[in-house]
């Protein structure tokens, strides 16, 4: 075969396969070569957020039309749940993002994006806080598509799919799950003065170091408020905010150095606090 019959040959090669596989690089979805780490289990943080630039307007795909909600206030579903894993892993979702099959997102019709949800298999009980942040999936029988991770946290790998209940949160005051009226142990939030290091108590005990997660810097009262709320709520943390020159920062602990609070630190980052630090607690 010479030259030019090798190159064209090569040109059929990879046009047939970026016609097959489109932007993937598999031609159908696999499982992940690891199972998710403890970290990775942990649920997505509910917080308030405006709707994203990208994928929020009505939409065709494969000639069915589907309309966006305005508002996932009050939204409930009941159906199939599917999963979508390594296929996808790496690429971007429909609002933007880049998709981790280890974080726990979701995929979904007409919800807005980004909408915080639980998820709960009906067949085991077992739930799931995710953030849908991708649309699909484009099946006629399933209602969401799942992470990997998420999927996981819910039993149902080996069954590939299970009949869950969606609901939508968008009362970040309120614990998900908790009964409209019902009474919740008020969350662990201090108001704190201004002041360039956080509230904290000094530890009695020097014999080991304490820290603090520094979550989220703000001008926005309201969202730092939303967001300290939300957060001490589902963690059970002692949760502070406080305001130094018009700038509100919600703060977590304090926390001993350990393997809890690099959990802590490395769910709380890949749930859309991609800046949250450690700082030590001073003495």
């Amino acid at each position: 075969m010479n030259k030019t019959a090798l190159l064209i040959f090569i040109t059929l090669f990879l046009t047939a396969c970026s016609k097959q596989y489109g932007r993937y690089q598999q031609a159908n979805d696999s499982t992940p070569a690891r199972l998710p780490s403890a970290g990775e289990l942990h649920d997505a943080v509910p917080r308030a957020e405006p709707h994203s630039r990208g994928g929020n307007k009505n939409y065709t795909v494969r000639g069915k039309h589907y309309q966006v909600l305005k508002s996932a206030e009050d939204f409930t579903q009941t159906g199939i749940a599917s999963w979508y894993g390594k296929k996808f892993h790496g690429h971007l979702t429909s609002n933007g993002e880049i998709y981790d099959m280890y974080a726990m997102s979701a995929a979904h019709k007409n919800l807005p994006l980004p909408t915080y949800a639980k998820v709960t298999n009906l067949s085991n009980n077992k739930s799931v806080i995710v953030r849908v942040n991708d649309r699909g999936p484009f099946h006629e029988s399933r209602i969401i598509d799942l992470s990997y991770s998420a999927a996981y946290k819910l039993d149902m790998l080996k069954t590939g799919t299970a009949k869950v209940r969606i609901t939508a949160i968008t009362d970040f005051g309120q614990k998900p799950g908790q009964k409209p009226g019902q009474k919740q142990a008020p969350a662990v939030i201090t108001q704190v003065a201004s002041s360039p290091e956080p509230a904290f108590p000094s530890a009695k005990s020097p014999a080991k170091d304490r820290y603090y997660i520094q979550i989220l810097a703000t001008r926005d009262q309201k969202q730092a408020q939303a967001t300290a709320t939300a957060l001490a709520s589902l963690y059970q943390q002692k949760v502070s905010l406080g305001e130094k020159n018009g700038i509100f920062r919600v703060q977590m602990g304090p926390l001993e150095q350990g393997e809890s609070l690099n959990s802590l630190l490395t769910t709380l980052q890949q749930n859309g606090y991609s800046g949250a630090y450690r700082r030590k607690l001073l003495q």
